[in-house]
């Protein structure tokens, strides 16, 4: 049974930083692309950043450019987005997804969600 489970999300005032991690089990992690998505209160999931299990290439939507940066270790299993100069515009639920086929950079047709967890950025 694929699982995967985010951590590291909470409260942060604008501008702080937060490191969410997502553990990956049940699946051969390293042959699979992992990406970061999140969905604000009464909007739509939206791609945040994902890396290629192929050759390590990142991507990043234009909003978190330059202030995000996505990071695996297969050994570990695990997938982490490192968030610096937060915003209120931030705060959302985050959720880990992983897909066998391509990097996840769409919500449609990813393999596997996770839960998400919950990042709160304050003004």
């Amino acid at each position: 049974q694929v699982q995967l489970v985010e951590s590291g999300g909470g409260l942060v005032q604008a501008g702080g930083s937060l490191r969410l991690s997502c553990a990956a089990s049940g699946l051969t992690f390293s042959r699979f692309s992992m990406g970061w998505f999140r969905q604000a209160p009464g909007k739509e999931r939206e791609f945040v950043a994902a890396i290629s299990w192929r050759n390590g290439n990142s991507y990043y939507a234009d909003s978190v450019k330059g202030r995000f940066t996505i990071s695996r270790d297969n050994a570990k299993k695990t997938v982490s987005l490192e968030m610096k100069s937060l915003k209120p515009e931030d705060t959302a639920v985050y959720y880990c997804a992983g897909d066998g086929a391509v990097v996840p950079t769409t919500v449609d047709g990813i393999n596997y969600w996770g839960k998400g967890t919950l990042v709160t950025v304050s003004s």
